[in-house]
């Protein structure tokens, strides 16, 4: 059972958890949850706590491949109204911020976030590892091959899991000496990896439990689900839900997902199905 301090509250997983996804962006690569409004936010955010979301992940620019990167006042201008209107109207709510520089990350932690999700592990921004460390914050390293704009033209491996672990390794090695007490991993399915790729982390998946650390999982409605069921993101709901199955029986501790509720059913099944097994 892993807990991680977010600032004084502390999040127990004793089962799994879900990480609901709120992207402030014109240009996510799945339009279903877009909001267009400040009250359809808001309706967003308030759903997603409601069906049983732990944290909520604010996000104020795309990543999704082939994606151009925008100046830090941009993403800070579209993401602070949002994280204090959750401070404000969901104090109990843990926000996590995903962005890969870190004086949005610090922006975002004054105005009421609690966890930094950083898509690069520090590797855009070399104050962003410190930066957490300062201020003793849950940090989510997540690996990547390349960047957004250029990640998925022919990504290769010599071995997919080991060389994400030994990345991972060398990390929280790294965090560790940064101060960061709560390093949780991600291993970035779809970030400058083929649908094979992508398979194959997660049929590995348990390998990384080596690590001691929670273990992040952000498979919802990404390309490896529709291309190879022939479908849409719109259309990924069921498939997001048998992956994200997958992913609990291999260990994963945090699902970031867009649909809340499907996760945390997913998630309740999960943990009867291994008491069973118990």
């Amino acid at each position: 059972m892993f807990t991680i301090n977010c600032r004084g509250n502390l999040i127990q997983m004793n089962e799994p958890i879900v990480m609901g996804i709120l992207n402030i962006t014109p240009d996510s690569f799945y339009k279903g949850y877009l909001s267009n409004s400040m009250d359809e936010i808001k309706v967003r955010i308030s759903s997603m706590i409601t069906e049983g979301a732990s944290i909520i992940d604010v996000g104020g620019q795309s990543t999704r491949p082939g994606s151009v990167r925008i100046h830090e006042q941009e993403e800070l201008d579209r993401i602070l109204p949002i994280i204090e209107f959750i401070n404000n109207e969901f104090p109990d709510t843990i926000i996590s911020i995903d962005t890969y520089y870190s004086k949005v990350a610090a922006e975002a932690l004054n105005s009421g976030a609690s966890i930094i999700n950083d898509v690069s592990s520090g590797e855009f921004d070399p104050d962003m590892i410190p930066l957490a460390g300062k201020h003793k914050v849950p940090y989510i390293c997540m690996h990547m091959q390349g960047t957004p704009e250029s990640m998925q033209i022919n990504p290769s491996y010599e071995n997919i899991t080991k060389n994400v672990l030994d990345f991972f390794i060398q990390k929280k090695e790294q965090c560790i000496k940064a101060g960061i007490i709560d390093i949780i991993f991600d291993p970035g399915f779809g970030f400058g990896k083929t649908t094979q790729h992508n398979f194959s982390l997660l049929s590995n998946l348990s390998i990384f439990k080596m690590l001691e650390c929670p273990l992040l999982v952000g498979l919802s409605r990404k390309g490896m689900i529709y291309k190879t069921i022939n479908s849409s993101a719109s259309e990924a709901l069921n498939g997001t839900t048998v992956l994200n199955t997958m992913a609990l029986k291999n260990g994963a501790n945090i699902l970031r997902v867009h649909d809340v509720r499907e996760a945390k059913e997913a998630i309740t099944l999960m943990t009867e199905y291994k008491k069973a097994a118990h």
